[in-house]
């Protein structure tokens, strides 16, 4: 069924179909071109870095980072494992393995303390990792001043999935600018879009370059197709760059349209038992990408994210779990993992709720109505949650 309401709809203006046309009359409609280069230039302004690579996805970025970083077969890579699959996925096109790294409660991001102790035992055993995948979940910075001093001292290269985390910030430093190599995603359903699309952000201009050339096929400077290396069809349109250009000048925008839906839904929703939210740490700044609630069984009067998620869809209200672990999912069931069920119970018990910029006022009503009337139901009525 149709939802009537999505999760996290594309928000398009004026602008993005101004520079599309541009693009049109020019006809410079790929590869490449102006638009390209003009959004990487806006990008680094807006995460103050020094250098951007406009990609096909986050996903073909984060690729990119591992072949950069020379994460190679049998290499061994610490990832956080609640996320997103495609956090973990460009490991193993590398012949790599992912050693996954357990959440903590502040953030929902990876644990410092986890990390260490991995980091120890991995190189105990005679493994040390290759890299570090840290991720800003749901646009919530991670706790980057601990997980920065973790990497600089074990001497390892920090990759920042901010794919989720545009326009966010920690200690006023913006994220994708922490790391290394950091990696943005401008899919249809992140806070800004290009349709599709992501990048590779460095203040390294030598990584930058290199990305640029292996995601044009690693052509050779000759007058012939000429090939030294393998490389990958990942480089941006420049009818894409024209979309994010627009959408890019509409950031600030967005962002407070979504911190806007999230105070709404706490002003309503807050008081109902067991209800709680993503929390944002004195000197975190989110872009509240998703609302996200948990839902306390011990505290709900037996109600259930699922029996949340439900009555919404019978609202043609879309809702989802939040990410299933990565260290819980069949095609990662034999990877190390590292925590104490952080990440497991927030999966149990938490949802994502509607949380577009381009909610209504009358839409917001709704969805909190409805979670309010789930509260009322007989018990008996109640589901029981399905994590599987």
């Amino acid at each position: 069924m149709t939802p009537e309401i999505y999760l996290s709809s594309p928000h398009l203006g004026e602008l993005e179909l101004q520079y599309v046309q541009e693009a049109f009359s020019s006809n410079w409609i790929a590869p490449l071109g102006p638009h390209v280069d003009g959004f990487e230039q806006e990008l680094c302004a807006a995460t103050e870095t020094g250098y951007a690579a406009a990609l096909s996805s986050g996903t073909a970025a984060l690729h990119l980072a591992l072949v950069l970083l020379g994460v190679g077969s049998g290499d061994e890579v610490l990832c956080q494992s609640f996320t997103f699959a495609a956090s973990a996925n460009p490991i193993i096109y590398q012949g790599a393995n992912p050693v996954f790294i357990d959440s903590e409660t502040s953030t929902w991001n990876m644990c410092p303390d986890t990390l260490e102790t991995a980091l120890k035992d991995r190189i105990a055993r005679g493994k040390r990792p290759k890299a570090v995948i840290v991720v800003h979940l749901y646009g919530m910075p991670a706790r980057m001043a601990e997980i920065m001093d973790i990497c600089e001292r074990y001497e390892l290269p920090l990759i920042e999935d901010a794919a989720e985390a545009l326009g966010s910030s920690y200690r006023g430093k913006p994220c994708g600018s922490w790391g290394k190599l950091a990696v943005l995603s401008f899919n249809g359903n992140k806070i800004i879009t290009t349709s599709g699309g992501g990048a590779l952000l460095s203040n390294d201009e030598a990584l930058v370059e290199k990305a640029r050339f292996l995601a044009t096929q690693a052509r050779d400077p000759a007058p012939h197709y000429q090939h030294s290396v393998v490389g990958y069809n990942y480089r941006m349109s420049n009818v894409c760059a024209a979309i994010g250009r627009g959408q890019l000048a509409v950031l600030e925008t967005r962002v407070a349209q979504r911190r806007a839906n999230f105070d709404q839904y706490v002003e309503r929703l807050n008081a109902l038992p067991g209800v709680g939210f993503q929390p944002e740490p004195t000197g975190f700044f989110s872009n509240r990408w998703l609302t996200c609630i948990t839902i306390d069984p011990a505290l709900s009067d037996g109600v259930t994210r699922e029996d949340i998620r439900l009555a919404l869809a019978e609202q043609r209200i879309e809702a989802r779990p939040l990410w299933k672990p990565m260290h819980q999912q069949p095609v990662f069931a034999r990877a190390p993992f590292y925590g104490s069920g952080v990440s497991e119970q927030l999966f149990e018990n938490g949802l994502c709720i509607p949380s577009g910029s381009n909610l209504t006022a009358g839409q917001l009503s709704k969805i909190s109505a409805c979670i309010e009337e789930t509260f009322s139901l007989p018990q008996d009525e109640h589901l029981p949650s399905e994590t599987a």
